[in-house]
């Protein structure tokens, strides 16, 4: 593509300015066509793209622009990675709240994301409707972080066909989400402790699939701590999930005191054996709202649970579960069954 008129193709094409895979940090060279560039869309041809810092982008509809990569464009962060900022900011040099004007509608979209074991993937700084998809994150210890918007805490971002590899850490994360109001859809997390992580509320989950990473050894349980590994961990009371699914993380779906979470047509399954497997566990009393759920249990353990709570009480249900009962030795959930066990 190179000579060739960016006008021309309708978009900037990095390599005009950039030289992909010299092994060296080109951030700041990046950095500078973002910031040239206002209201344009920059194309990343394959190749590898080293980053030492984070490249940001503007949330300002004036100043914003889109990346998009080509599937095989990676940016990769340096060896000598410092930062405590995710790779790629979005929103974060000109925070804006608006959803009405031109340029307001940015995203990052296709190639691959490599923290190189050290660093954080992509995080949404500022601004609404902000849009992450057809990218994999690869070898990060929080793959992405959708930080509080600038409307009062709503960041209204949509992440759709996001696939995350971790850096098999402890503490490592999927997806963090502090800023209300997002939509996570057809994703696959695997390598983290926490698959998701949400400290905010009107989320809607569907198809999302954290999966835990066993050792070298094939022995899942020595790792990262097994037993703390969660699938879902919501911290608010407003939360959706559709055909969310856990799979072989020690607790599937971890809810706090009182949360009115609605999970509907969820799976969580294990494929090794440990001690005691749980798919949902409530930090006090139980008050979400449980349809359709599938559980697999190995049928060679018993001690796991379908529920656990940390008080006694609440207004929660289980209704219509699909679970191996033989397999379950805490019978909490008995008390808040209501339809039939399939």
């Amino acid at each position: 593509m190179s000579g060739m008129n960016p006008q021309s193709l309708g978009y900037v094409v990095i390599t005009d300015y950039v030289s992909a895979n010299t092994g060296r940090d080109v951030s700041a060279d990046i950095q500078k066509v973002i910031d040239d560039n206002p209201m344009r869309t920059i194309f990343f041809p394959d190749g590898e793209y080293i980053l030492g810092k984070p490249i940001c982008t503007p949330a300002n509809p004036k100043n914003a622009v889109a990346l998009q990569l080509s599937n095989f464009a990676v940016l990769k962060a340096s060896d000598d990675w410092s930062e405590s900022e995710a790779m790629v900011r979005l929103g974060a040099s000109e925070p804006y709240n608006t959803i009405t004007i031109t340029g307001s509608n940015y995203y990052f979209s296709g190639g691959v994301i490599d923290g190189n074991m050290k660093a954080n993937g992509i995080s949404i700084d500022s601004g609404r409707e902000t849009s992450i998809r057809n990218v994999s994150i690869k070898h990060t210890f929080i793959g992405v972080h959708i930080k509080h918007g600038a409307n009062f805490g709503s960041s209204d971002a949509d992440l759709e066909t996001v696939n995350i590899v971790g850096n098999n850490q402890k503490g490592s994360i999927g997806v963090l989400i502090e800023g209300y109001d997002n939509t996570l859809t057809n994703m696959r997390i695997y390598a983290v402790q926490t698959g998701v992580v949400l400290k905010s509320g009107g989320n809607f989950l569907r198809n999302v699939h954290p999966l835990y990473c066993f050792g070298y050894d094939e022995s899942p349980f020595n790792d990262i701590d097994y037993f703390e590994s969660v699938a879902f961990h919501d911290f608010d009371h407003t939360n959706w999930y559709d055909y969310c699914y856990s799979d072989q993380m020690a607790t599937g779906f971890r809810l706090s005191a009182g949360n009115r979470a609605t999970l509907m047509n969820c799976f969580a399954m294990w494929y090794a054996a440990a001690n005691k497997e749980v798919a949902i566990a409530c930090d006090g009393k139980f008050d979400a709202t449980v349809t359709n759920i599938k559980v697999n249990f190995r049928e060679d353990t018993t001690n796991n649970a379908l529920l656990i709570v940390g008080e006694d009480g609440g207004n929660g249900f289980i209704e219509n579960p699909i679970i191996n009962a033989d397999a379950i030795t805490d019978k909490t959930y008995e008390n808040y069954i209501v339809g039939k066990i399939m």
